[in-house]
């Protein structure tokens, strides 16, 4: 069986190359996931998400750095570089990854960033302005869902 260190180095080394497949692999069928846009997705939710994110992904580059992992729990730091499709502007997002794991996969993973900072970026002005709001987050995470439900149904 693999270390919980060797899944999280997997599952960035797949996203590296976009590979969903692979990173879909990585987590336990019951396996949930959150961040700042996407909330409390299933595991083929999360599985979808991240085709569709590796699909669209332009002008992408990823980083992932200060690995560590127990029996249950696992961390990790990770930057992507992108262009933000919605609005084609450059994002340089800095993550902190939190992991649970159970049966030798990932059960539970819960990235953090600065929500303002990425805003700000990806969306421009009305980032800078708006992003610190929940109003903003909500609608991002509206708009999040709304396009992993289409991709899903698509």
């Amino acid at each position: 069986m693999q270390s919980n260190e060797q899944i999280i180095e997997r599952f960035y080394r797949a996203f590296q190359q976009k590979d969903y497949k692979t990173m879909g692999e990585c987590y336990h069928d019951e396996a949930t996931f959150t961040d700042e846009a996407f909330v409390n997705l299933n595991a083929q939710e999360v599985r979808a998400m991240w085709q569709m994110l590796c699909v669209r992904a332009k002008d992408f580059r990823l980083e992932f750095s200060q690995i560590k992992a127990e029996d249950n729990i696992g961390s990790a730091h990770w930057e992507a570089w992108y262009l933000f499709s919605q609005s084609g502007n450059k994002v340089h997002n800095i993550i902190d990854a939190a992991f649970e794991f159970k049966d030798g996969k990932i059960s539970k993973h819960r990235d953090s960033f600065d929500f303002h900072r990425w805003a700000g970026q990806a969306l421009g002005l009305t980032g800078k302005l708006l992003g610190w709001t929940s109003f903003l987050k909500n609608k991002v995470q509206t708009t999040a869902r709304r396009g992993l439900d289409k991709f899903m149904a698509g």
